[in-house]
């Protein structure tokens, strides 16, 4: 007698640790490799039914997929993957970093209207009385990559101060100072140039804490008067308009991608 075999359920989908390799990934996170949107959206889709995969709709937001042979859909439409876009902004003062504000005020996405990738999120962000430097991408590997305290990818800041800023004030930031009883420090903290009552200095930081720079100068008794960021890694932010967006020429995601541990440099 044949043994009967009980059908296959949605959550057979998951799998052990050793069979959760190669291409096969959760299905949220299909959803967000293949740049239509974040893991919070895709399980937010998953949960009301309008995904569905190889022609079953999923419920299961944990449901394991093969990347390589699965057909996505969501709301009936095929899911693609997109092509990868690598974009720069020199992000204005008074833009807040995302995408729908709920008090109605103006986004770093007001910027990028003119571009035609739908699913771009920015990589980290800039508060809204920062200026400078936002990358833009639709590539989530390469995003978090960046954003990893392991891979320790430097950001660099010009900053403007209300006061002179004595040697031992820089050496201060750069051994640590606590704010809220968090112990805050710069990469390294040096003078750029100052007049009678102020000055601005460069300020690198190899973490992305919450307004760390603005909290370490309060923590000092400083105010920070503009706050630039001009560099990450070895991109700089050089004449780019403010407000204007371009895309990352291939040596600079290259070089980005080295500095985040996604490339390593060939002996020869």
């Amino acid at each position: 007698m044949r043994e009967r075999r009980a059908p296959q359920k949605q959550h057979d989908r998951i799998k052990s640790g050793a069979e959760q390799q190669g291409k096969r990934v959760t299905l949220p996170r299909a959803l967000s490799k293949l740049g239509y949107c974040s893991r919070t959206q895709a399980e937010k889709l998953i949960s009301e039914g309008r995904v569905s995969v190889d022609g079953r709709t999923v419920l299961d937001t944990a449901a394991w997929i093969d990347l390589a042979t699965a057909r996505i859909k969501v709301d009936g439409n095929k899911v693609a993957a997109e092509p990868m876009t690598y974009l720069m902004l020199n992000k204005p003062r008074g833009l807040v970093t995302t995408r729908h504000d709920p008090e109605g005020r103006p986004t770093v996405f007001d910027c990028l209207k003119d571009v035609d990738t739908p699913h771009l999120s920015p990589v980290g962000r800039l508060d809204k009385a920062s200026e400078g430097l936002l990358l833009f991408t639709n590539d989530t590997v390469f995003a978090q990559a960046l954003l990893d305290p392991i891979t320790h990818v430097t950001k660099t800041y010009h900053v403007q101060v209300d006061r002179l800023m004595e040697p031992e004030l820089l050496a201060e930031m750069a051994y640590g100072v606590r704010h809220d009883g968090e112990l805050l420090k710069a990469t390294a903290a040096t003078l750029l140039r100052q007049g009678e009552r102020n000055a601005w200095i460069e300020v690198e930081l190899d973490e992305g804490r919450n307004r760390q720079i603005r909290r370490m100068l309060e923590a000092l008794g400083i105010e920070c008067l503009r706050l630039v960021r001009v560099a990450i890694g070895d991109l700089k932010l050089g004449e780019l308009p403010k407000g204007s967006v371009r895309a990352l020429t291939d040596a600079e995601l290259k070089s980005l991608r080295r500095r985040a541990g996604m490339e390593t440099t060939k002996r020869t």
